[in-house]
C-alpha cells in the first residue's frame, strides 16, 4: 500500500492532480479510475475525483491483486521523427505514459506503437514493454527510441550502457543560474523519506549531468543539457539540488510558477547513436511542444 500525507502547501488541490503529481506511473484517468474502484481513500474512507485534498488529509492507494495486462493496439496520435525496419524513434507527447502498469493498463506509448509496428517490436522488454529500451517520464516530452527485433534491442541497450548515445534535453528551470557551463556529479538513489521519490544520497549509483546556459530571463533560465548516466529523474533531481528546479515540476519543488505548467518543462530535444544495423551516426531531434514554444516566446518578449 501506498500512503502520503498533506503538507501545508499542497492543500486545496484536486485528488487526482495531487495523487499524479506524487506517482508519476498513474495518469489522472488512471487515478479517478482508481479512485471510482474505491482503491483511493482519503482518511480510509472513499472519496471522488473532484476531492480537494486538506492539510494532514492520509491518502492511501491499497494494494490490488495483479493481475496479466492484456496489451492492445491503440490508435493514438505520435509523431514518428524516423523509421525503418529495425527501429522507430518518436516525439512522445508530455502527459503521456510510456509503458503500460496496473491502473494504468493502456492509452500508453506501447499501445500506440503497436498500432504502428503491429507484431513487429522487440520481445526483450518483456509483454508489458515490448521494444522499449529507454524511458522518459510521464511529463517529459521528446525523443524515444523503440526496438523493432531484437538485434536492434540489444545493439541500441549495450549503446546505452557504455555512454554512447548522446542525449540532449532542454530545460527551463526557476532562478538565475550563475555559471554559464557546469557539471553536477552527485549518487542518486530512492528516497528514505517518500519511496516514489528518487534523491541525492550518499550510498545512491552515480549521476552524471552537464548543463549550459542557453539564455538568462528576469526570473528563469533556459538550459541545454546532456547526461553521461541515465538514473530515474536523473535531471530533475540535479536542477532542483542545487536550487534551479524544473519549472512546472512540483514533486521536486514546492514553488509555484508563473504559467500554471502541469508537468515539468522538461524536453528531450536531441539524440546522437549509431544505427543498430548499419553503424550509422543518427542525429535526430525534435521540435520543442507548442505549450513550451508559447511560454519561451512571453519571456523573450517581455
Amino acid at each position: 500500500m501506498k500512503q502520503y500525507k498533506v503538507e501545508e502547501n499542497e492543500k486545496g488541490k484536486r485528488i487526482d492532480a495531487y495523487i499524479s503529481q506524487k506517482d508519476g506511473e498513474l495518469s489522472r484517468t488512471a487515478i479517478q479510475r482508481l479512485i471510482e474502484e474505491e482503491i483511493i481513500l482519503v482518511n480510509r474512507t472513499k472519496t471522488k475525483p473532484s476531492y480537494k485534498v486538506a492539510k494532514d488529509d492520509i491518502i492511501e492507494i491499497q494494494e490490488v491483486e495483479a493481475k496479466e495486462i492484456e496489451l492492445k493496439a491503440q490508435d493514438i496520435p505520435i509523431e514518428i521523427v524516423y523509421e525503418d525496419d529495425d527501429i522507430i524513434v518518436v516525439n512522445k507527447p508530455k502527459g503521456l505514459v510510456v509503458h503500460p502498469a496496473v491502473g494504468n493498463p493502456d492509452g500508453t506509448l506501447v499501445n500506440a506503437i503497436m498500432s504502428i509496428c503491429k507484431e513487429t517490436l522487440s520481445g526483450i522488454g518483456g509483454e508489458i514493454r515490448p521494444g522499449i529500451v529507454h524511458r522518459l517520464d510521464k511529463d517529459t516530452s521528446g525523443l524515444l527510441i523503440v526496438a523493432k527485433n531484437d538485434m536492434a534491442h540489444i545493439n541500441l541497450s549495450e549503446q546505452i550502457k557504455n555512454h554512447e548515445v548522446k542525449k540532449t534535453y532542454i530545460a527551463l528551470v526557476r532562478g538565475i543560474v550563475k555559471e554559464n557551463e557546469a557539471t553536477i556529479n552527485m549518487p542518486i538513489g530512492r528516497s528514505t523519506k517518500d519511496r516514489k521519490k528518487m534523491a541525492v544520497v550518499k550510498n545512491g549509483k552515480e549521476a552524471i549531468t552537464h548543463f549550459k546556459v542557453l539564455k538568462r530571463y528576469e526570473k528563469y533560465t533556459l538550459l541545454e543539457i546532456n547526461i553521461e548516466t541515465g538514473r530515474t529523474h536523473q535531471i530533475r533531481v540535479h536542477l532542483s539540488q542545487i536550487g534551479y528546479p524544473v519549472v512546472g515540476d512540483y514533486t521536486y519543488s514546492n514553488g509555484k510558477n508563473d504559467f500554471n505548467v502541469e508537468g515539468q518543462m522538461l524536453h528531450a530535444k536531441r539524440l546522437e547513436f549509431k544505427h543498430p544495423r548499419t553503424g550509422k551516426l543518427m542525429d535526430l531531434t525534435a521540435e520543442y511542444p507548442k505549450y513550451f514554444k508559447d511560454i519561451i516566446e512571453k519571456l523573450d518578449n517581455k
